[in-house]
């Protein structure tokens, strides 16, 4: 039998158009929630007082809802409102085909991701920042800087800037537009004056 061809962009697009209409509160509020519920019931899902869970057996099962989830549920695409769903050998083959390490940043600040095991030596690449959080264009800078400076930090996943010359960033505008572009000049500006320009963002 002849290897089943991956999902590509043209054909998740394709998929998502003719996918089924939802609306994103019923898919956030209503879909996720109760399968979630009845997935973690079913495949006896229970994390206990650990936070990353060690075992085996419970990874295992963790994974298999997690295909289950995605399965019964497929992706939802907010702009469009539509779901695509996706066939079980098209998933592992997506696995199959995923990159197996990645390269972030360059110079002397760039890092390797790898897939790491449970209970690895090997410490694990860490990314700090606001994570989008909103943060005033003054300080905005001095912030992403406070987390560059850190060496235990790889990358930066940057805030957004919330006003632009004293007026609100409306999204979908050219304030959006140059809120963003301000943004990564001064994450570039930040990891410059924390002598790590290469770090990845």
């Amino acid at each position: 039998m002849a290897a089943r061809k991956y999902v590509d962009v043209f054909d998740a697009y394709d998929r998502f158009t003719q996918g089924q209409k939802m609306t994103e509160s019923e898919w956030d509020y209503q879909v996720i929630p109760a399968k979630a519920k009845m997935l973690k019931d079913c495949y006896e899902l229970d994390f206990g007082h650990d936070i990353i869970p060690t075992d085996s057996e419970l990874i295992d099962r963790l994974f298999l809802a997690g295909m289950d989830m995605l399965l019964s549920c497929g992706i939802f695409n907010v702009d469009q409102g539509r779901v695509l769903t996706l066939e079980e050998d098209e998933i592992y083959q997506g696995l199959k085909m995923a990159p197996k390490k990645l390269t972030l940043g360059q110079g002397k600040d760039k890092v390797k991701v790898k897939p790491r095991r449970g209970n690895a030596v090997r410490r694990p690449v860490i990314e700090g920042g606001p994570t989008g959080a909103p943060i005033s264009e003054d300080i905005f800078e001095s912030v992403i800087r406070s987390y560059a400076q850190e060496p235990m930090v790889d990358g930066i996943v940057s805030g957004i800037i919330d006003a632009i010359d004293g007026r609100l960033v409306t999204p979908n505008s050219p304030w959006e537009i140059k809120a963003t572009m301000a943004e990564i000049r001064h994450v570039r500006e930040a990891t410059s004056m924390s002598g790590r320009p290469g770090m990845c963002i």
